[in-house]
């Protein structure tokens, strides 16, 4: 797939959280291949994957191994990488965690910990990029979402819970920082093949079932999620913000 580029991305500070992996590396190869500055974090180790882009792309990211959950860390990373690529210009709120559960088994830890990391982790990361980014007067803020949410997908309710709160936020916060040309978007993707899916969640009989709510007969991959999220953080959308752009092959058919 051959993205458009943008111009004004080139040179940006772009940090993305989960950013080593699933739909987090191909926004990180995308945002790279812009001429982009890439911070990203995450708790496995991505050094490899780092070699791997400075090969492909000529431009190596910065790896910074962090817990989302852990607001002090996140908070911390978020500083280094403005140190070493100046102030973070577009911040992409990707990471989260599917995990599938009933809801007559949720504990209290559980709630804790899928909130911590499909919610409250958006929070804090944008609380870290907002005053450098309204004393520039421009950013963008991008909220990976899902559409399990407005499917009322059974199967992991505090995570579909999660992803209709962020939306709401998504809304609220394009208002309160629109006075500093400070955009809020979100973006929902459809049913990504990435390698977790395929590994944990994909089955034959539950694809199948899943293509048939689709417009469009192929399945996706991360690079059909990232020309949407390039969009977002470029200057071609400077009058967009507020929404929730669907990237999901026609599932969910909305307007």
């Amino acid at each position: 797939m051959t993205l458009p580029t943008y111009p004004d991305l080139n040179g940006a500070s772009v940090f993305i959280t989960g950013g080593g992996s699933g739909i987090g590396a191909g926004l990180t190869e995308a945002f790279l291949r812009q001429g982009a500055r890439v911070a990203f974090v995450q708790r496995s180790d991505a050094t490899a994957f780092c070699e791997e882009m400075q090969q492909k792309t000529g431009n190596r990211p910065l790896f910074l191994p962090c817990d989302i959950t852990d607001r002090t860390a996140l908070v911390a990373a978020i500083a280094q990488a403005a140190e070493a690529h100046g102030p973070v210009s577009v911040l992409v709120n990707n990471a989260a965690n599917d995990q599938r559960h009933k809801l007559e088994d949720v504990t209290e830890d559980f709630l804790d910990w899928s909130l911590a990391i499909n919610f409250k982790a958006y929070i804090y990361a944008t609380q870290a990029v907002v005053p450098a980014m309204r004393a520039a007067g421009r950013g963008s803020i991008i909220n990976i979402t899902s559409i399990s949410y407005m499917m009322g997908n059974a199967g992991y309710p505090v995570y579909t819970a999660a992803n209709s709160a962020l939306n709401g936020l998504t809304r609220s916060l394009a208002r309160e920082f629109g006075p500093d040309r400070i955009r809020v978007n979100a973006l929902a993707p459809g049913w990504v093949m990435t390698p977790k899916q395929l590994e944990r969640w994909v089955t034959p009989e539950g694809l199948a079932e899943h293509m048939k709510r689709q417009c469009l007969p192929d399945t996706l991959s991360p690079e059909d999620i990232a020309g949407g999220v390039l969009f977002l953080a470029s200057d071609s959308s400077r009058a967009m913000t507020g929404q929730a752009l669907v990237i999901d092959g026609g599932v969910v058919v909305t307007g």
